[in-house]
């Protein structure tokens, strides 16, 4: 899979990663499934994982599977998320005894508390323990606050939700982004399934095989690993096989602006 520099962070992350939102909150019995999802991603070449403490048990299980599959292989993005400092310097501890003592990118999960998170990220990177910092927000009325941020200097990287249906970001975000040298990892590239569920024709998917494109899903990826400026999408999956699959997106040849438009126009149907 081809990888990608992550902007001016340095780290190179696989251009499709795996999300853990919803498909790794679970216990017990189902986590052993899970695992094996996180083992068919690291196999396929995938290595950037991400999670946040808001995803009930994601950092946990994430944390069991890459100690059982290869944690040394992987590159883990979470976040830090609450308005209480007491409360994020235990996520941030609980972070780092999931991971083996080392998060290579760590966000502030929605701008929350964000300057006091920054400082708290950036002494843990002093401490060797944090190599990147980044901040993520899903809403566009939050995108100017966003990239106030960006400006500040203080974030290598943002995470900002893009797909075919949703290109909100290349107006000013991706932008800025360039302009700056940040990282762009995208979020909802399949628009929480809900673009995976209106899949066209197997047809219409005819004018894609010559990219490599299977499926729907893979079109999709596609559309947003062809714009160069993102470093990384990240699909979530319960399902090692399609973990396989979304990881074959990430494969050249990726689309020109006429394919973009063409899965633009299948998406809106």
């Amino acid at each position: 899979m081809q990888r990608r520099r992550l902007g001016r962070s340095g780290l190179e992350v696989s251009a499709v990663g795996l999300g853990t939102w919803q498909v790794l909150d679970v216990r017990d019995r189902e986590e052993e499934a899970r695992h094996e999802v996180v083992g068919a991603a690291l196999e396929a070449g995938i290595t950037l994982f991400d999670s946040s403490p808001m995803y009930g048990e994601a950092e946990r299980v994430l944390g069991d599977a890459l100690c059982k599959y290869g944690r040394d292989s992987a590159t883990v993005a979470t976040k830090v998320w609450t308005s209480d400092d007491r409360e994020a310097e235990h996520q941030t501890e609980d972070a780092l005894d999931f991971f083996g003592g080392r998060i290579e990118l760590y966000q502030v999960h929605n701008l929350v508390a964000v300057e006091k998170r920054l400082d708290l990220l950036e002494r843990l990177k002093e401490e060797g323990k944090v190599c990147s910092i980044g901040a993520t927000h899903h809403s566009r009325s939050a995108f100017p606050a966003l990239m106030d941020v960006m400006r500040g200097g203080r974030v290598d990287f943002v995470q900002v939700p893009y797909n075919a249906a949703d290109v909100a970001i290349t107006e000013e975000v991706l932008p800025l982004a360039e302009e700056l040298g940040l990282g762009v990892i995208a979020m909802v590239p399949l628009g929480s399934g809900r673009l995976v569920r209106k899949a066209p024709a197997d047809k219409d998917l005819e004018p894609l095989r010559g990219f490599g494109v299977e499926t729907w899903a893979q079109a999709l990826l596609k559309f947003v690993l062809s714009d160069e400026r993102v470093s990384c999408a990240i699909p979530a999956t319960s399902k090692p096989e399609r973990a396989r699959e979304n990881a074959r997106a990430g494969e050249p040849p990726f689309f020109g602006s006429e394919e973009r438009e063409y899965v633009r126009r299948l998406a809106r149907r």
